[in-house]
């Protein structure tokens, strides 16, 4: 990747008018050619990115960047539970802002609906688990809501949206969270699969994992920064397999525009965001 940023940091190209049709061709053909460039090096590391990229994928996205350029891009990234999905964001969200890049990332999962009441007619958030109540039900997202602030959010309007109180008590606050409409926004969980909302996305990534992987990074995650137990942590674990049965690996081939290995490195995946950079930043004023 290295030897690529060196090469792209070479070869500047005179910068067309993007306010014309004309020049969003021209970007749509350059960014055709180096996404081609990123798969094709991608396929040589030695733990590749990219698994899989939908065979549409590619000219969809430049048609999108031709003919709608006003509208902001939506990135949704889903998978199942313990998948890598909220690390990627993190490294997305660290390289970014490092990068001035207009990036603003948004979670998902605090369109969960208030289940407060119920937690404590139950007595815990465990004990309403193990009465059957089934947490990652698409039923249990506002979906109506996300609706309606990611479509906002793509016209360039700011919204609030709310937060769900990773707490064990169900709690959500309404419009507590501001979230900027930056030119390209990351929505991260697994409620971006599901009803309408799906249809929004510019770009959907399926964050692929090792089932060992995975266990080994929910137990830890579990016991670390949820205060959970060992035998708790297996219990809910069990609990999200079983809903990804029902939720999540049906929709996946559906979903997936790309999929992405949640075990990759993520010095390399930085790399490769600094390769996106310098290639959407590669261009000259006519007057240089």
């Amino acid at each position: 990747m290295n030897s690529l940023l060196e090469k792209s940091r070479k070869d500047k190209i005179l910068k067309p008018d993007f306010s014309t049709k004309a020049g969003r061709e021209f970007l749509a053909i350059y960014l055709y050619s180096k996404f081609n460039q990123i798969l094709e090096y991608d396929k040589k590391s030695e733990t590749p990115i990219f698994k899989s990229v939908h065979p549409n994928f590619i000219s969809r996205f430049t048609k999108r960047i031709i003919n709608n350029p006003e509208k902001h891009f939506l990135i949704g990234i889903s998978g199942e539970s313990a998948s890598g999905k909220t690390t990627i964001c993190n490294t997305i969200k660290l390289a970014t802002e490092r990068l001035n890049m207009p990036i603003e990332i948004l979670s998902a999962d605090n369109y969960f609906r208030d289940i407060s009441a119920l937690i404590s007619k139950y007595g815990s958030f465990d004990k309403l688990l193990e009465a059957g109540y089934d947490v990652d039900s698409p039923d249990n997202f506002n979906l109506e809501q996300l609706y309606i602030d990611l479509e906002q959010l793509s016209k360039g309007i700011d919204v609030r949206i709310p937060e769900y109180l990773v707490n064990g008590t169900g709690v959500v606050v309404p419009n507590a969270i501001p979230k900027k409409a930056k030119k390209i926004i990351f929505v991260e969980g697994m409620a971006t699969m599901h009803g309408a909302v799906s249809s929004l996305f510019d770009v959907k990534l399926y964050v692929d994992i090792d089932p060992e992987i995975q266990e080994k990074w929910f137990l830890y995650r579990a016991q670390t920064s949820r205060n959970q137990n060992e035998e708790n942590a297996r219990k809910q674990l069990a609990y999200v397999r079983e809903a990804s049965k029902k939720y999540i690996l049906p929709k996946k081939d559906e979903y997936s525009d790309v999929v992405i290995n949640g075990a990759s490195s993520l010095e390399y995946f930085t790399q490769i965001i600094d390769y996106i950079y310098q290639i959407t930043n590669n261009f000259s004023n006519p007057e240089q």
